[in-house]
């Protein structure tokens, strides 16, 4: 399962860390492993995952390659000007490499939870 999420530090992507992480055994149990993925360095998610105790594991996509296959960025509008940034969005893919679920436009709150109970039917 891969979420991409805009930035390290910000308040909303360290709760979906915080929430992936709290929910990683339960995940693992549905053999289900979770990756974060955002544009930032492997430098700056080593500090964020150190600063905030994830136990997921974040990669790193300054390329903007994954990005680009899963379609997540997006004009967005910041402090009142349009920018290029990722639109928090998840993605399950199975042992066949086949995408059997996804959202878009993610909100935070319950997010994780719902991805895993998803899991759980699939």
């Amino acid at each position: 399962m891969l979420y991409f999420y805009p930035k390290d530090n910000t308040p909303g992507c360290t709760i979906e860390g915080h929430d992936f992480t709290k929910l990683k055994k339960e995940f693992a149990r549905q053999n289900t492993d979770v990756f974060g993925i955002s544009r930032d360095s492997l430098k700056s998610h080593q500090g964020f995952k150190t600063k905030q105790c994830y136990t997921v594991d974040l990669l790193s996509d300054e390329e903007e390659l994954a990005c680009q296959i899963f379609g997540v960025i997006k004009e967005k509008n910041m402090y009142g000007r349009k920018v290029l940034g990722i639109e928090r969005s998840t993605f399950v893919i199975d042992e066949k490499g086949q995408l059997v679920a996804e959202w878009r436009g993610v909100k935070v709150p319950g997010h994780a939870q719902e991805v895993l109970e998803k899991i759980k039917v699939l």
